[in-house]
């Protein structure tokens, strides 16, 4: 195993499940860095811990990854969904849980 695969391992171990009252908090503070949906929340977060400072840029730029902002927060506390969520220091990936479609 690689140090990459080790880290891989204990941020999956570290992500949960949050809502919205849980991730205030770190919003007011300017941690919460979003990951949008279809991005893989483990990846964007050992790209983050690893600093991978070029595929971080290029997320950024194509918004795959963002910092959250103020209309993200009002939505989310209108909307109270729930999140995936992991800590890389001093940062909070968060992932809306996405609800699937009953048949």
């Amino acid at each position: 195993m690689t140090p990459s695969d080790i880290l891989r391992a204990k941020l999956n171990l570290e992500t949960a499940q949050l809502g919205w009252p849980e991730l205030e908090r770190h919003f007011a503070r300017g941690d919460v860095i979003k990951v949008a949906i279809g991005v893989d929340l483990v990846d964007a977060a050992l790209h983050v811990a690893e600093n991978n400072a070029d595929t971080v840029q290029e997320w950024l730029a194509e918004g795959r990854i963002a910092r959250a902002e103020l209309g993200d927060a009002e939505d989310w506390h209108a909307r109270q969904p729930l999140f995936w969520a992991v800590v890389v220091a001093p940062w909070v990936l968060v992932q809306e849980v996405v609800k699937q479609i009953e048949n």
